[in-house]
């Protein structure tokens, strides 16, 4: 083991790396960490999305399978910690990266992707984007380590992907409901192994933050 993969691993409580050896049955739902398993996914929102909601969904995912989790950010974004216990999340279980730009970025997934140890890592990218060799690897590591990785970008429908290597492209979108909940929707715009066109939806409460 290399000193950068041992430097990650002593990031996560070594139960957490306990249960990615014996993590239960993944579920079956096509908005999930093990549906999106080996994939490069892109998540776009404009306006008053729900991306935030959504990854975080997948984080839950993952932790439900005993799967750590990463969430490489920029300092012009907003991750909130709070909103994410509120919503389930062990924080103890999910690495938070902060980086000055999209390059930094990609180089800090690279890194945690080549540590084995994460099921799930996403990129808040925001309007930035990822050069075709980075998404290469990453792609060739999320195969090979059976991982998710997952890009949150800024764009509407219209905008192109981040590339050809992208597996699932997909759009977040959310309604209020008269109780103050939200229904959170997915919907595939490119999917390679199920073809575009499905949705899904989840209803939630939202904190600032998180919608």
């Amino acid at each position: 083991m290399s000193a950068d993969v041992a430097a990650l691993r002593s990031l996560l409580p070594p139960e957490t790396i306990a249960r990615r050896q014996t993590r239960p049955q993944a579920e079956e739902r096509r908005w999930s960490r093990a549906a999106l398993s080996g994939r490069l996914t892109e998540l776009s929102v404009w306006g008053g999305g729900a991306a935030l909601t959504l990854a975080v969904e997948l984080v839950l995912s993952a932790q439900r399978e005993g799967e750590p989790s990463a969430w490489i950010t920029s300092a012009a974004e907003t991750f909130y910690p709070p909103d994410a216990a509120r919503n389930g999340v062990d924080l103890e279980a999910l690495l938070v990266v902060r980086c000055p730009d999209a390059r930094a970025m990609g180089a800090a997934a690279d890194k945690l992707a080549r540590s084995g140890a994460f099921g799930l890592i996403i990129i808040d990218l925001g309007e930035g984007d990822l050069a075709v060799p980075v998404q290469s690897r990453l792609v060739n590591l999320a195969q090979k380590h059976d991982c998710a990785v997952v890009c949150l970008t800024k764009k509407t429908t219209e905008m192109p992907s981040l590339g050809s290597l992208v597996a699932l492209r997909a759009q977040a979108t959310y309604h209020p409901l008269p109780d103050g909940r939200f229904v959170c929707g997915v919907h595939a715009l490119k999917d390679k192994q199920r073809g575009p066109g499905w949705s899904e939806e989840v209803v939630r409460h939202g904190p600032p933050g998180l919608c």
